[in-house]
């Protein structure tokens, strides 16, 4: 599997904001990348049941307001909201834990640009790893998203699993950490803080951390 790491990573936008929700400490990673694409395909690439597997992972449930659905191996929840082509959010639950994502596409010229929103709350989980905890994945998820798009070609679960573990793979996350660091930074965290959080997301994705740390993500 081939990806140019420095134009995935290149082409995605991202910032990390602090809010309180529902009356407690929160804050929210988002992406933003165009496609090439029109928002018609790009919303059935996101949202239909036969192509999310095509470039992220096996989906099962219902897609539709009110229902529940479960990525294998991964997060689960209820769409929120669904409002076609242009928006849907969801509950993010995954290993007890509850996110939210919250996704928009828009038209700009030739093109579809979708951003993607997670809110989690600031407990431990993201005190210790950053934004890079979920914002590492999505930047995974983005990427192969514009492999399918672009080329049309189906991801290999086996080929992009050995992928992750490759040399190319670990450049990949350690990038995307990195990116996260800078974010985490712009939105007023001290620089010697996020760089702990960013070294401690990087070395997990990398599977350079002793087994018995906790999972730095919430199933992105």
């Amino acid at each position: 599997m081939q990806i140019d790491v420095a134009r995935a990573l290149g082409l995605v936008t991202r910032a990390v904001r602090h809010f309180e929700k529902d009356g407690r400490p929160a804050s929210a990673v988002t992406l933003t990348r165009l496609y090439d694409t029109d928002v018609d395909d790009l919303w059935d690439a996101v949202t239909s049941m036969e192509r999310i597997p095509r470039w992220f992972l096996p989906v099962e449930g219902e897609l539709r307001p009110g229902g529940k659905y479960q990525l294998k191996g991964n997060a689960g929840g209820t769409i929120t909201a669904c409002t076609p082509p242009t928006h849907f959010a969801a509950t993010w639950e995954f290993g007890g834990a509850v996110s939210w994502i919250d996704v928009t596409l828009a038209a700009e010229r030739s093109q579809a640009r979708l951003t993607l929103e997670h809110i989690a709350l600031l407990e431990d989980h993201w005190n210790q790893f950053g934004p890079g905890a979920v914002g590492i994945g999505w930047d995974l998820a983005i990427a192969g998203l514009e492999r399918y798009v672009s080329t049309g070609a189906a991801v290999d679960h086996a080929t992009a699993e050995a992928w992750m573990r490759s040399p190319a793979g670990k450049e990949f996350m350690t990038n995307s950490g990195e990116y996260w660091r800078a974010a985490d930074v712009a939105s007023g965290v001290d620089p010697d803080t996020a760089k702990q959080r960013s070294d401690r997301t990087i070395a997990f994705y990398r599977g350079e951390m002793p087994p018995d740390v906790a999972h730095p993500g919430t199933g992105s």
